[in-house]
């Protein structure tokens, strides 16, 4: 017996809007035009994004990639309804990774997918996007909206994205010629946990039986919104510092922490040495810990603990670097130091 439909069958009876889609790349169109920069070729819509790196003013260019995602930063800003910051986040967890190899970000692309395409969550994530794009100074010049009914759960959506960047061949990082025993870690400070770390975070508030609407302990905020800060980005800080060489290596804190990220960018004959007390944790760790009783070991394999970058400055230019990072008001923290093994 045959199961054939007796009415015509179409895209959209299965759960894809192509009109939709449509609508939506005009609704982001303006929000993408305002992250270009220097360097761009064309417009949105293409196949492919074009950039000219002549054009940008490179002489010999090495180019940068990185990409990533947010992890499950997505389900507490869908169980919070705050969709607005989450684009700054996967901007910044790529833009953060390239600057450590030298690299100015010149631009990004987004991939966004979910099993029915709400206009209105998928303008406030892009919208995001672009502020993050801005915020690292690097054009959204591409990206990908895939509806895929079945997939995902109702209301759900994945978000991933990758940046390319480039970096004059002499001036790569880290930099391990110059890199010797005594150079200073100075650390920046992060926004909170930024986008690592939430599944632990999501199990103390499901274990505390908290609600992501109820007021945070550590914060005058929200507990959703509070955990949702957005990841700092560290390009504006750090770029001039790259470009007159003043560094010598750049740690993104990530997962793994201060130590694991910190060695990643050592030569193999030094080792970070940190003083776990020169910087001041936010109080959302103290939240994590107390709450979940997560043990201080766990903590620092896990969150940044309140550094979300760390420089590798040698000694003769560690207080000419503070100085200039406290004149762009922001604060450096003298965390450690390189040793030898």
């Amino acid at each position: 017996m045959s199961n054939t439909p007796t009415s015509k069958l179409s895209y959209h009876d299965a759960g894809v809007d192509i009109k939709a889609g449509n609508n939506f790349v005009d609704d982001i169109r303006a929000d993408v035009r305002g992250t270009y920069r220097q360097g761009v070729i064309g417009n949105i819509g293409g196949f492919g994004g074009l950039f000219d790196l002549k054009a940008a003013g490179w002489n010999d260019p090495i180019l940068v990639s990185g990409t990533d995602g947010v992890g499950t930063k997505l389900l507490v800003a869908n169980a919070a309804g705050i969709h607005d910051t989450i684009g700054i986040d996967l901007v910044a967890m790529c833009a953060n990774d390239i600057i450590c190899q030298g690299a100015e970000p010149l631009f990004f692309l987004d991939y966004f997918a979910t099993g029915k395409l709400e206009r209105d969550v998928a303008e406030q994530v892009v919208k995001g996007i672009a502020t993050g794009c801005k915020h690292a100074r690097c054009a959204l010049i591409g990206g990908e909206t895939a509806e895929m009914p079945g997939m995902y759960e109702q209301g759900h959506y994945d978000l991933a994205g990758f940046a390319v960047g480039a970096a004059e061949r002499n001036n790569l990082l880290p930099n391990f010629q110059r890199m010797k025993e005594g150079d200073i870690l100075i650390g920046l400070p992060s926004s909170g946990p930024h986008s690592n770390g939430f599944s632990l975070i999501r199990k103390v508030v499901e274990i505390c039986g908290l609600s992501y609407d109820q007021k945070a302990s550590f914060s005058d905020e929200k507990l959703g919104k509070a955990l949702l800060t957005p990841t700092q980005i560290y390009v504006k800080t750090v770029l001039p510092l790259i470009r007159e060489q003043l560094l010598n290596g750049l740690a993104h804190i990530t997962g793994g922490g201060l130590v694991e990220n910190l060695t990643r960018v050592c030569s193999e004959d030094l080792r970070p040495v940190i003083d776990f007390d020169s910087w001041n944790e936010s109080e959302v760790f103290g939240w994590i810990s107390d709450a979940g009783n997560v043990s201080k070991d766990e903590m620092y394999r896990t969150f940044n603990m309140g550094i979300g970058m760390v420089l590798v400055v040698c000694q003769e230019n560690a207080q000419s670097v503070t100085d200039r990072l406290e004149k762009a008001n922001e604060t450096a923290y003298h965390i450690g130091t390189l040793e030898a093994k």
